[in-house]
Formats: structure tokens, sequence, C-alpha cells
């Protein structure tokens, strides 16, 4: 019997599914959406009313989307959650709404989770590259996480509370969020440099999330409405792609930028940019592989075992 399996990651920023099939090794389908879970956490401690409706409202276009019956199902949330103060009630009144259970991971599970996702479709894309060693970033709405792995089997890993989300709702503007940034991303460092002390610097910089995916779809000329994540995974962008298109989207017109990176994602995406540069620098790299798959696709996957 064909065993189906479905993930669903609940972040700061978005609300994402995908259907796996553990036969056939294929993901059948997937579903995002932006439901902006963060939304005011920065200043409040919690998660607003409006932000737990487009919630609920995401689910249930998602159940419309996605067929669940025989399927195994694990909801996964993270940094946004781990965070909130109403986290429980919240988390109550969405099982109640939809039927959708949520728990609540910590910042190693979501990175081990995140990385065999991102393995998995390096195995695909690039034979032998489970081989080599990798740092890989995930930059999330609320948090950021860096995961090394060696070919002895040794991971190490650490979630920071730096997300796309917090970040721009915490400065006034994004000459304040640059201004900010080597402090606020010191403990980033640090890590790094401890790590490259102990196992040294990785063969390969792979950097998933939304941030990433986007620079990568404007260097493929792709809109958020023609956006491919095929065509995505396995994209090379260079130490100088986050500042050049960083300032190609400073350029365009508000309805261009939109076009070009989803309604309401401009001041997102343009903060993730600038951690995104910044991580080149630290990690020392002169070039990064981007790949779509994430969380949603490690929990799926996770499934499968």
């Amino acid at each position: 019997m064909t065993k189906r399996t479905i993930g669903i990651d609940l972040g700061s920023n978005t609300l994402r599914a995908a259907a796996y099939n553990c036969t056939t090794g294929m993901f059948e389908v997937t579903y995002g959406t932006i439901v902006k879970t963060a939304d005011g956490l920065a200043q409040t401690g919690r998660i607003s009313d409006g932000a737990v409706q487009r919630v609920i409202t995401g689910l249930n276009e998602m159940q419309g989307a996605i067929d669940f019956s025989e399927a195994s199902v694990r909801a996964v949330t993270t940094e946004a959650m781990r965070r909130a103060g109403n986290a429980g009630e919240v988390l109550a009144r969405i099982a109640g709404e939809t039927g959708v259970t949520f728990e609540v991971i910590d910042g190693e599970e979501e990175a081990r989770l995140t990385l065999s996702a991102v393995r998995h479709r390096l195995k695909q894309i690039t034979p032998g590259a489970t081989d080599e060693s990798l740092v890989l970033v995930d930059i999330g709405g609320g948090s950021t996480e860096l995961i090394f792995a060696y070919p002895d089997g040794t991971i190490v890993l650490q979630s920071f509370p730096l997300g796309i989300v917090t970040l721009s709702q915490s400065y006034a503007d994004l000459e304040a969020i640059a201004e900010a940034l080597p402090e606020v991303m010191f403990p980033i460092e640090q890590f790094v440099a401890e790590v490259y002390v102990e196992g040294g610097r990785p063969d390969r910089f792979v950097a998933t999330a939304g941030t990433p995916t986007s620079v990568a779809s404007m260097q493929l000329g792709m809109e958020y409405d023609t956006y491919d994540p095929a065509r995505i995974n396995g994209t090379e962008l260079s130490i100088h792609a986050p500042r050049y298109y960083l300032d190609k989207l400073l350029a365009m017109p508000m309805p261009q930028r939109e076009r070009t990176v989803g309604v309401g994602r401009a001041d997102l995406v343009t903060a993730g940019i600038l951690i995104f540069d910044r991580l080149y620098r630290i990690l020392g790299f002169e070039a990064c592989t981007v790949i779509d798959d994430g969380l949603r696709e490690g929990v799926a996957l996770g499934l499968c075992d």
C-alpha cells in the first residue's frame, strides 16, 4: 500500500505544506501562503487575533488543495510560537477551528529536519553531494538557523532569534537595520569562529527559505507569480548577488517590487537580504547554492521512516 505523508510548517511569516509519496519518493503537491504569524510580535510579545485568523483561513485553503485522506500528518510551528506569550491559547483555537494540531519544536529539531530535506534535494541534483561537508543557513521570519554537517557524521547547529519579520519590525527603516546588524549578528560570528576552529570550514555554503530563494528567483528572471521551485534548486549565487539584487529591488516602483517578491513581502525580503549578504562574509564563501526545500519537506520525509 502506498504511504503518503504531509508535513505542515507554520512559520513566523508563512504557512507551508508538502505531501510526499514514500513509495515513489516524490513530492506530489506543495502549498504555501503568507500569514504573517509574527506580525506585531516584537512589540507585544503575543500572536494577534488577525494573525490567528489568517492562519485559520490558510489551513482551510490548504485542506482544500491537498488530499489529507489516508495520509500521515505532522504539523510543526517554530520561533513565533516559541516566543509568544499566548501560544497555548492560539494553538488551541487553531486546532478547534481547523482540526490541525501543531507542536512547537525547538530550534535544534527545526534545523535537523531542514537539513534532511536539503540533503535529500542535493542528492538528487548533485550526485555525491552527501559526501561533502556543508554549512546550511535557514533565514526564517523569527529565527535563523546555522547547521554544519561534516562527512564523518558530525552535525553542529544553533538557532538564533534573528528573523526577517522580527528584524524589520524592530527598526525604523533599512538604514537602521544595516547599522544594527554587526552587533545583532555578532553571536553568529562568534559561533562560526568556534565551529571553524573545531571542524574547519565546510566545502559548500547552502541557503534555504524565502530570502535566498527570492534573490535566486530575481537572478533567473522570475516574478512571484511565476516562481518555479524546480528551477531554484541548485541555483548558484555569487557573493555579489545579494547587494546587486537589493539595489535593483529598491530602485523599482512599489507595484513592480510587489510583482517581483510578492505583495507585502518587500520590506521583509530587503531586511533578509542584508542578513544573507553579511552571512557570506561571516562564513567566508564567494558563492552559495540555493535550495527551495525546507522544514515542511523535512517533516514529510521524516514521517516515512
